[in-house]
């Protein structure tokens, strides 16, 4: 028996099951297990998703991880390195990397965290060299995520972020707190 003590947010979960079965959705009945398994749908999903915008960035000059960097940075003001890798979802030591030539170029620079409870953090900000750089692309991936959720229609894509939302939530949550609890019988 697996029993889960879940937090008040799995209410709009359920709102979201509740509302697409109302709708007459059902998940796929394909006995093949990535088609149905969670991690597998949304790495496909972001797969295809993103290439078409990938091809975007490489076009303007920047790589996709750069591009990453300085779009998480321009609409999030300072941050510390493990977050943007987190927000990003790379490797700390590969966003390092991409950090140094970014700063090298002028388009990021790097500060100590003055005023926050832990000193010891470095916090990243993008220059308005940076800004430059990404501004057009800001408005580009807006305009392709419209293009992508249109079919969709409103009341879906709130759903679909929300829901999205509410997992990197509770699993950015779980790996610093006991929030979640697990009984295996």
């Amino acid at each position: 028996m697996l029993r889960v003590q879940l937090p008040s947010a799995t209410l709009l979960s359920l709102n979201a099951m509740t509302y697409l079965e109302s709708e007459g959705e059902q998940m796929s009945e394909s006995k093949v297990f990535v088609d149905n398994y969670l991690p597998a749908l949304l790495g496909q999903a972001w797969m295809l998703v993103s290439s078409e915008f990938h091809a975007v960035v490489e076009a303007h000059g920047l790589s996709v991880l750069e591009w990453r960097v300085l779009s998480t940075l321009a609409n999030n003001g300072s941050l510390g390195i493990t977050e943007l890798a987190q927000k990003t979802v790379s490797k700390q030591p590969t966003i390092t990397r991409v950090l140094q030539r970014l700063e090298q170029q002028g388009h990021l620079i790097r500060h100590n965290n003055h005023s926050g409870s832990d000193r010891r953090v470095t916090l990243v900000s993008v220059t308005s060299s940076g800004m430059q750089l990404v501004e057009g692309l800001l408005i580009e991936a807006e305009q392709h995520e419209q293009s992508v959720l249109a079919p969709l229609g409103a009341r879906k894509r709130q759903i679909l972020k929300e829901v999205l939302q509410e997992l990197i939530e509770r699993h950015s949550i779980s790996k610093n707190s006991n929030e979640a609890t697990k009984v295996i019988k």
